[in-house]
């Protein structure tokens, strides 16, 4: 959510800093700001709004300095104000200090402090921290400076309760940032004679793509020439492997697009291909997936399966509970992650916990994880980032290889996530009953999806005349059965995230048992009712809308024409092998959210209220 971009080195820091807070404006914030070291002391700059209201107010002053902290921020504790804005000074002015996460016990801390004398500028649990680590730089009894900032911060975080991302400066120690993490990510950048430190590898792909990525409890302390990893609750030496980063800057950037997210949904042809490459074996009619670390004979005695995420991650399990249960016929659940740990979910010792998150890092998944753990469950991860905390924790896991998703409304990364549980579900099936006909049946209409999704887009100008035409509804409905009721409430997810338009999806035979009081000419239904076993059931729920004026967009297949002569506007797509429509019936409602926000005016990048990557509870 919050984004941490830091800088030392020979350059001048503010340009760098402002960079990266750029790259990291998709995960979503509503203030900014900026810390820099000079000779004078630390300069803070802070602005609620956009990061260009920033840019403006350091380019007035153009600072010098080669060191520096900044950040976005997303507010939790607090109006999203100048005031409120990171990064936060201690007491005594010397120490600013950046912060993602939250801490819990905040209010107690600063009832102790305000005792001792302390006076605070802002609402925010982050100026608590600041105050905090302050205090204990002022109490120690280093006399060196680099050393006093680490021991500080190492006497300071472990009386906090809660998740932190953090990045420290003082203005008694020059050439020296330090950094910790717990429940938050950070990474380090490595450079010749510079180094970076960040909350997403995005914000410095720029300028290094060798990195360390942080785990829980590690402490970094970042000079010109340097890097050292302890443990913070140790103070040993921590053992750190250095990455490297495998996209590039441009890869990162919207290219012809006006959007990343008009980007994204044009890039699902080849994000699936990147995610069927290599693990799809004609030979043995099933899917190679080497990264599950489990033989044919553990995965064989797996007697249950639960996939747990949040938002879209949730939505593509919903698919995948379905293409489970009827490629393998393994009992299959899913979860909630945000739920997860607070429920007693029975299990057996042969339950396998999949958690599905697009960064690793989401905060709900990822406890969804380590409580999976706890209870002594296989649990494997399916993620786009391959460095990622949940990548690293996972028993084994499938990465989706989407490449980078800038946009906060996620597109390609869910149709990758349904890629991704297909070749699950093809290589559980061929385990127990499913026979290689039928394998080699699924490799050849998974390997046309791809096309067949080009040819979608082909129809964006189409699309883009039904979004204007509705684009001032109130409300929408979408809905649809079976494996399309997923895509239902997936549709509709995204026409409320970045349209602000109301919208709720349901299984369509479920209109009648309440959602029908709702239908009215003002109220536009989407149907995805492609032409297969239900097709019919749905034809009928279609009518029951427009027996009572409501007007009906419909997603069905190509050749069928059926709906025309029903619904107000039809979209088609190409056949397919009905267990694979998913892939194909999102992505028309992908382009009808982003087109009807275009229409509405709506910052389609940048939603308001919403962060890509949701690292706090």
């Amino acid at each position: 959510m919050c984004g941490i971009v830091a800088y030392i080195g020979k350059r001048q820091a503010s340009p760098i800093l402002l960079d990266g807070l750029r790259r990291l404006e998709y995960r979503g914030y509503d203030s900014a700001g900026i810390a820099l070291w000079t000779d004078g002391g630390i300069d803070v700059y802070r602005k609620a709004g956009r990061i260009e209201n920033l840019r403006k107010a350091v380019s007035e002053a153009n600072p010098p300095g080669d060191l520096g902290i900044s950040h976005t921020r997303w507010a939790t504790h607090g109006a999203p104000t100048d005031e409120n804005a990171h990064p936060h000074k201690d007491q005594s002015g010397n120490l600013a200090l950046v912060h993602n996460g939250v801490i819990e016990n905040y209010i107690s801390i600063k009832d102790q402090l305000l005792a001792e004398g302390h006076t605070f500028q802002s609402e925010t649990d982050t100026e608590v921290l600041a105050h905090l680590v302050g205090k204990c730089y002022d109490e120690g009894e280093e006399t060196e400076p680099q050393a006093k900032l680490v021991a500080a911060v190492q006497a300071a975080l472990p009386r906090v309760k809660g998740t932190f991302g953090i990045a420290v400066i003082h203005s008694d120690a020059p050439g020296v940032i330090v950094g910790s993490r717990l429940g938050s990510p950070l990474v380090v950048g490595l450079g010749k004679d510079e180094h970076f430190l960040a909350s997403d590898v995005g914000a410095i792909v720029a300028h290094t793509r060798d990195v360390i990525y942080l785990n829980d409890y590690d402490l970094v302390t970042i000079t010109r020439h340097g890097y050292d990893v302890s443990s913070l609750d140790t103070n040993r030496t921590a053992s750190v492997k250095v990455s490297r980063v495998d996209f590039t800057e441009d890869d990162a950037e919207k290219g012809k697009f006006e959007h990343y997210m008009l980007k994204e949904i044009y890039e699902q042809p080849q994000s699936i291909r990147n995610a069927l490459r290599g693990r799809l074996s004609r030979d043995e009619a099933t899917a190679v997936l080497g990264g599950l670390n489990m033989s044919p004979m553990e995965l064989r005695q797996i007697d249950r399966i639960i996939f747990s995420g949040c938002g879209t991650a949730y939505h593509a399990a919903m698919v995948g509970e379905y293409l489970m249960e009827s490629l393998a016929r393994i009992p299959t659940e899913i979860e909630f992650a945000s739920e997860f740990r607070y429920r007693n979910v029975p299990t057996t010792k042969s339950t396998l916990q999949f958690v599905v998150s697009q960064s690793g890092e989401t905060i709900d998944t990822l406890a969804a994880l380590r409580e999976a753990k706890r209870k002594g469950l296989r649990c494997l991860g399916i993620v786009n980032n391959v460095a990622s905390t949940i990548a690293r924790e996972s028993d084994g896991g499938v990465y989706i290889h989407a490449g980078p998703e800038i946009g906060v409304a996620a597109t390609k990364t869910f149709t990758s996530q349904v890629t991704i549980m297909t070749l699950l579900s093809l290589l559980f099936g061929r385990i127990h009953h499913l026979s290689s006909t039928d394998g080699l049946e699924m490799i050849d209409e998974l390997e046309a999806i791809p096309e067949k999704i080009e040819s979608i887009l082909k129809q964006a100008p189409r699309i883009k005349e039904i979004a204007q035409k509705y684009a001032n509804a109130e409300g929408m409905l979408f809905m649809g059965r079976q494996l399309n009721y997923p895509v239902a409430m997936e549709g509709a997810l995204k026409m409320k995230e970045i349209s602000y338009i109301y919208a709720s999806g349901h299984p369509s035979a479920e209109l009648k048992h309440g959602i029908i009081a709702l239908v009215k000419p003002d109220l536009p239904s989407v149907f995805i009712a492609p032409d297969d076993a239900v097709f019919d059931k749905n034809v009928s729920n279609i009518e029951e809308v427009k027996a009572r004026k409501g007007p009906v967009i419909a997603v069905t297949t190509e050749g069928c024409t059926d709906l025309e002569r029903i619904a107000d506007d039809v979209l088609y797509v190409p056949p397919c092998k009905s267990i694979l429509s998913p892939l194909l019936t999102v992505v028309p409602l992908q382009l009808l959210s982003y087109y009807v926000a275009l229409a509405r005016g709506c910052d389609v990048d940048k939603p308001r209220n919403l962060a890509k990557s949701v690292t706090v509870e």
